[in-house]
């Protein structure tokens, strides 16, 4: 049989998907265990997600530097120790914060599980926060605040999200120059004994999972409690204060090019209309081919690349809207996002644009999940968003039954102009 390769091959949709669910299980000391057992390969990724993050801190910069300094220094391995036993196994360590997580990843040799585990150990368990250690940090963190303080995609950023939300809000509220001189071992070590605890963790563990891996993850995080167990998590409450004005402009007259970000609140995950909107969105701005895309980039030659996308927050959701330009394009350019804002409002989607955004994010959806990693990445989000286990599958089902009129429908409720608040960071023309 012959292939004629000047005929594309069908396009079928997916009938079926499905994501493995993690094995649940809880160790002696009452901390969750989640084993994803997928992959023939001798590598396992070793997640800690401990609750406490930038909503938490009583002033900038706690939960990063905190969770930072994890890997500086024990009561029983230097700095230096730590990083060579890790380089000397062949594994991988990274740490990271979020709005309301510490995360913890070690990514091991399945033979060589039981010692670096004991470093990870460690380093959870008793950190000493060296002073000598920590003052190297800041200032390698502080210089690169310093560079980053002069990108118009940054200034954009966070001016946006002071205006969404507020001086007085977590999320509007970010690090100055100062901030980083008032980062101690003292105020560090309070952060850590607060939120750093058995009481307060969950861990999962994916990849090839052998017996021996679950037993060293219980002898050194589930036998018995580590930390300050009676220590409860402050769950406070922020309410925003958005401002009123709808156009701010962050002047940096050396700017070859301008960032602009427009956003406005929107729904979180657990809004019924949420899965629904995602398509709606990702065909505005949410892949190559998508409306602003094909009209801003492909069209008009104003950018290189223009996305949107939801963002989500504790209780809340932003519409956003980003991109870079050349300064002289800026206003034409947010005129036409509001103009295709209002074409999804007032006329249907087709058929044909509607299958392939469809095809695009169940195509994306596959590729998400594939791996053993992938898919602890997944159950992660889904524990630290407060979702349940059927998401995904309501996710699938959003995707493949949403309709034109839907979204049209969805677009009059929630694209919304009026709300818009535009942030151009650049030089005046």
């Amino acid at each position: 049989m012959t292939l004629d390769r000047t005929i594309a091959p069908p396009i079928r949709q997916i009938d079926h998907f499905s994501i493995s669910t993690p094995e649940r299980t809880i160790m002696p000391n009452g901390t969750p265990l989640n084993i994803i057992q997928v992959g023939s390969e001798d590598v396992v990724r070793l997640d800690l997600l401990i609750k406490g993050g930038q909503w938490n801190q009583t002033q900038p910069l706690l939960a990063m530097f905190t969770n930072r300094m994890l890997r500086e220094g024990t009561r029983s391995l230097s700095s230096s120790q730590i990083a060579e036993k890790l380089d000397y196994y062949g594994a991988w360590l990274d740490l990271s914060s979020s709005v309301n997580y510490g995360f913890v990843t070690l990514y091991s040799l399945g033979k060589y599980f039981p010692k670096t585990i004991e470093i990870l150990a460690s380093m959870i368990k008793e950190p000493i926060f060296p002073e000598k250690e920590l003052s190297v940090v800041v200032d390698v963190n502080k210089q690169q605040f310093l560079v980053n303080a002069q990108r118009v995609d940054v200034m954009a950023r966070k001016r946006l999200n002071r205006a969404l939300f507020g001086l007085s809000h977590p999320l509007g509220r970010y690090a100055e120059l100062e901030d980083y001189d008032r980062i101690n071992s003292e105020v560090l070590k309070s952060f850590y004994h607060q939120y750093y605890h058995s009481g307060n963790c969950s861990v999962y563990v994916s990849g090839k999972v052998s017996p021996e891996v679950i037993h060293c993850i219980e002898q050194h995080f589930g036998e018995s409690d580590w930390g300050d167990t009676t220590r409860k998590i402050k769950n406070e409450t922020f309410v925003p204060t958005t401002e009123d004005c709808k156009r701010i402009f962050v002047e940096k007259e050396d700017a070859l090019q301008s960032s602009i970000k427009i956003g406005t609140f929107s729904i979180n995950q657990q809004h019924p209309d949420y899965l629904k909107l995602r398509v709606l969105v990702t065909l505005f701005g949410g892949y190559f081919g998508s409306r602003l895309m094909s009209n801003i980039r492909e069209d008009k030659g104003y950018t290189y690349g223009i996305g949107a996308g939801l963002v989500n927050y504790p209780n809340t959701g932003v519409l956003g809207i980003s991109t870079e330009a050349a300064n002289e394009y800026v206003e034409p350019l947010i005129a036409e996002v509001y103009k295709e804002m209002d074409i999804l409002c007032s006329e249907k989607v087709s058929d044909e644009e509607l299958d392939m955004v469809r095809n695009y994010m169940l195509g994306d959806m596959c590729r998400s999940y594939e791996s053993a990693f992938s898919l602890s990445d997944a159950w992660m989000f889904i524990e630290t968003s407060g979702l349940k286990n059927d998401f995904f599958d309501h996710t699938l089902k959003a995707i493949r039954e949403v309709t034109s009129d839907e979204l049209q429908a969805l677009a009059q409720k929630y694209f919304c102009k009026e709300n818009l608040i535009a942030v151009v960071a650049g030089k005046k023309v």
